[in-house]
């Protein structure tokens, strides 16, 4: 009996180990890669956190886009909403779009954010992260920017915008073609 529970003890062990190994190999040659600059944005589309529809990548061809992701649970996020919502007033006369994503997040702390903030550009929620995942998030905030034609250009910036103001609106001039 106890040679035989010692040995479904270690088949059991070697099934995991092999189980851990499959998954690390799996992830391994499954992962995203961030999309190159100067190349074509992912598309995405996402419902509006106000639940008044969606907002699709395609559907803002034509127009400068900044695509900021975020979460109501980010604390840098907190520190460059202001920012973010002061050059959403500058540039939209421009017809600069910006969206907010937020990322893994509940809706109702997400809403509570928009709301003590007082962002008012499109924000939709990315719940699940595929899209997150689809530009290569390293985590929030991260900001990309987005020409006319629905290539990225300027700097993808990782981190707040607050620490990076010449690259943001840098990228800002870029996606407007200037």
């Amino acid at each position: 009996m106890t040679r035989t529970l010692k040995l479904t003890g270690q088949a059991i062990a070697l099934a995991a180990v092999a189980g851990l190994l499959g998954l690390l190999i799996w992830r391994l040659t499954h992962q995203t890669h961030p999309p190159k600059i100067g190349g074509p944005a992912p598309a995405f589309d996402l419902k509006r956190i106000d639940g008044t529809g969606k907002v699709t990548l395609a559907s803002l061809r034509g127009k400068p886009v900044v695509l900021n992701f975020w979460a109501s649970w980010c604390v840098p996020c907190k520190g460059e909403a202001k920012m973010l919502e002061q050059a959403w007033n500058q540039y939209r006369s421009q017809g600069v779009v910006f969206v907010g994503v937020d990322y893994h997040d509940v809706s109702s702390d997400a809403r509570t954010f928009l709301s003590h903030h007082g962002i008012t550009y499109p924000t939709v929620q990315d719940g699940s992260g595929m899209v997150g995942n689809k530009y290569g998030l390293t985590g929030v905030p991260e900001t990309y920017f987005i020409d006319r034609q629905g290539r990225l250009v300027g700097s993808h910036i990782i981190g707040t915008i607050t620490n990076q103001a010449a690259a943001f609106h840098d990228g800002i001039e870029a996606a407007l073609d200037r």
